[in-house]
């Protein structure tokens, strides 16, 4: 009889919370959902992209510090850095203090002026100020150039369903890095995707969450299935100390703390943190304890309170005690082993361990391990960028699936602060070009003007140690120059693998010793995988493809180079260019891709001739039937690719300097680009037939400057398919 009456109970449970299925992706937390579900972080975004673009010296330099490069100019007063379309969300706005302001921020063509209070008067900046309208971009989601020391950051996202563009009203110093997210149509988003409105704040809850930064926001010791263990040991001064959390059940770390008397700080900020999860081979956290939790050393020169302050970690020194916390949450589906690894110093008289678990509820393919890759660099190879992460090359290599989400790093041994001026860039999933390309390192960790010297800690970056100069330093650890950048809303979802590069000074000519801790989730299996490719201009490439382009131009080839940095550095050639064919079109063209019958949708990437001006094109997608004819067509979506390798400068000297009409053509032409096929159009299906339809974009670079030859630049298409990874912890 009980069971008769708990039957449909049961099923209708289901039917409104059914269990997550390793067939279907997980939900994609967007918008403020990013803040409020952060526990969702190791959580696959299949069907997620996202970009970083800036004001970079387009011709691999330094020029201005990456500053007032704009795509174009449609007045003096509106000066474009950033220029997409396509349903998305522009999550992380970073400028150096007020320059720029009024910012000019276009959704879905609706125009809305943001600006902050130094900008009435930018000759008298005022301290203190805010962004505004201030009920838009409260604190802590902004913060201005007065905290920072020397930058606004805005993180309030702003979504938009067909485009987005940001505009600079002024133009000295006009400096910025933008990342943003496109969504692939039909991806299990936790809502909706509205267009940003204008008039609604942010939710408080967020807000209140970003203010606990450096306190436990982990679900507390005591709640239903939350278990904490804690160990007090000794911080030996070689070998290793070992914590055994062997739960024999999916779990998910929700903090990981260690506690040591103040006057053994520095000692323990030297051992080795170890992780590794479900019995693997290798450690997926293997860092140097201090650059784990945030910060290059433990020395805390003016005997603050926290050297870290962040949302997923803090370093804090309280009474008699230094506690370092993480609360990057971290999966696993069997064990845990943590080792504390000795330094050859004098060891601590002891350290107390803390590990605090929940259950774990997902499909081991939903979610990725936590991964701390850590990497020393003592002698950075001029020319070339510091590789802080290529995940073909971690735990075996292969192909990963997961997100970047982070990294701490120091830059210096010596107090030498002119590294800044080195450039992140970041690639994704085989792309030969940046999907992220930044303005140098102290932008990337939240300052400007090189911080000034001084110290700051915000939730999601900071420059938490190193003195002002050489000269100032009181010893040698004071020297210690290290700064974080932790991702949240704006994490990099990829599906095949990543490589994270820094640039070591303004042109990789930096001689100081760099380390490099990046923050990432990851399993061993992927969610893109490639299944064809047509290389334009090549006959047995195009007549296999099926190519047609009844106005194209003929096949030319092109000599030239990705954005990879300075082409030579001390008269010797870093990046010899490379050549490849293409073609180009005014009209339409037309070919056949395989696709991988179990897929969620399709990531197409373009190799293109980028001389030529904001290509723009109608994607249309059709089935193919056995015959090989295409059937009806359905459109995809808006392909836009804004810019050129020709730009326009303009900085003028002084803060209302008139606007500039500087133009610089760079020899880069080569470039990828993407574009996403929803999976309505491809789920099930194993080849497509893809349309592109040219519609031209009569943008000068200027008022009244001549519009060059305009066209759709195609060299090379790569089709790779969604696809939910295959993974198996107990394999």
């Amino acid at each position: 009889m009980l069971l008769r009456f708990l039957l449909p109970i049961a099923l209708f449970a289901c039917l409104l919370f059914p269990m997550p299925s390793d067939n279907e992706p997980p939900i994609i937390p967007i918008g403020l959902d990013a803040y409020r579900m952060w526990d969702r972080w190791p959580y696959q975004r299949i069907g997620a992209r996202a970009h970083m673009r800036s004001t970079y010296d387009r011709r691999g330099g330094n020029e201005a510090a990456d500053a007032s490069h704009f795509l174009y100019q449609l007045a003096d007063d509106n000066n474009v850095s950033l220029d997409v379309e396509g349903p998305g969300i522009l999550y992380f706005v970073r400028t150096n203090h007020w320059h720029g302001s009024p910012w000019r921020y276009v959704v879905d063509s609706r125009e809305q002026i943001v600006q902050e209070t130094s900008t009435k008067d930018p000759t008298k900046p005022v301290e203190n100020s805010i962004f505004e309208p201030a009920a838009l971009f409260p604190n802590p989601l902004t913060w201005t150039w007065s905290i920072t020391k020397g930058a606004d950051l805005n993180w309030v996202p702003i979504p938009f369903e067909k485009s987005f563009r940001l505009g600079y009203s002024r133009t000295h110093y006009g400096t910025g890095y933008y990342l943003y997210h496109h969504y692939l149509d039909g991806a299990k988003l936790s809502h909706p995707l509205r267009a940003w409105d204008g008039r609604t704040p942010p939710d408080s809850g967020v807000l209140d969450l970003l203010r606990r930064a450096g306190t436990d926001i982990a679900p507390p010791a005591g709640s239903p299935g939350v278990e904490e263990r804690s160990v007090t040991t000794s911080v030996p001064s070689e070998g290793k100390q070992t914590l055994e959390v062997a739960a024999g059940q999916p779990r998910m770390v929700r903090k990981i703390e260690l506690s040591v008397p103040r006057e053994a700080a520095l000692s323990l900020g030297k051992c080795r943190i170890r992780v590794y999860w479900d019995g693997r081979k290798e450690p997926s956290i293997d860092a140097p304890v201090a650059l784990f939790f945030g910060a290059g050393t433990l020395y805390n020169r003016d005997e603050r309170e926290y050297l870290v302050k962040a949302l997923p970690a803090s370093i804090r020194f309280h009474g008699a005690q230094v506690t370092l916390a993480c609360y990057f949450p971290m999966p696993f589906f069997r064990s845990m082993r943590a080792e504390l690894i000795g330094n050859g110093r004098t060891p601590a008289p002891y350290v107390r361990w803390t590990v605090r678990t929940e259950p774990l509820d997902a499909p081991p393919n939903h979610v990725g391990y936590f991964h701390a890759t850590y990497r020393d660099h003592p002698n950075p190879e001029p020319g070339k960028d510091l590789v802080l992460l290529d995940t073909r090359k971690v735990e075996g290599g292969g192909d990963w699936s997961g997100s970047f989400v982070g990294t701490s790093w120091i830059f210096s041994h010596n107090a030498v602060l002119t590294t800044l001026e080195g450039d992140p860039r970041f690639y994704f999933d085989d792309s030969e070009g940046p999907q992220g390309y930044g303005t140098g390192t102290e932008e990337w960790g939240g300052g400007g003007d090189y911080w000034g010297g001084r110290n700051m800690t915000l939730p999601f970056a900071g420059h938490p140690c190193g003195a002002p100069s050489a000269k100032d330093a009181k010893n040698d650890e004071d020297k210690i120059q290290s700064a974080y950048r932790f991702l949240l809303a704006d994490l990099m979802p990829f599906g095949k693998n990543a490589r994270i590069t820094l640039e070591h000074g303004g042109t990789n000519e930096s001689t100081e010793r760099y380390e490099s801790v990046t923050y990432w989730y990851g399993i061993p299996s992927p969610s893109l995988v490639l299944s064809d490719t047509l290389q334009v201009g090549d006959p047995a490439s195009e007549n296999a493809h099926g190519y047609h382009a009844p106005l194209t131009s003929p096949s030319y080839e092109l000599t030239s180079r990705y954005e990879w940095g300075v082409d030579t550095i001390r008269g010797r050639e870093v990046f010899p260019p490379h050549t490849d064919r293409g073609r180009i079109h005014t009209s339409t063209s037309e070919f056949t891709l395989i696709l991988d019958p179990r897929n969620l949708g399709v990531l197409l990437r373009r190799k293109l001739d980028y001389a030529y001006p904001n290509q723009r094109a109608e994607v249309y997608v059709a089935d193919v039937n056995d015959s090989g004819k295409p059937g009806k067509w359905s459109k995809a979506g808006i392909w836009y690719t804004a810019g050129s390798n020709t730009c326009v400068y303009s900085n003028p000297p002084h803060e209302l300097g008139a606007t500039q009409h500087n133009v610089q053509t760079s020899n880069r032409r080569f470039r990828d680009d993407e574009f996403l096929i929803g999976r309505n159009l491809t789920q099930g299906r194993n080849r497509i037939r893809v349309q592109i339809r040219f519609t031209p974009v009569t943008v000068p670079l200027f008022p009244n400057y001549p519009i060059p030859p305009l066209a759709w630049s195609e060299m090379r298409y790569s089709a790779y398919s969604y696809v939910m990874p295959a993974f198996n912890p107990h394999d």
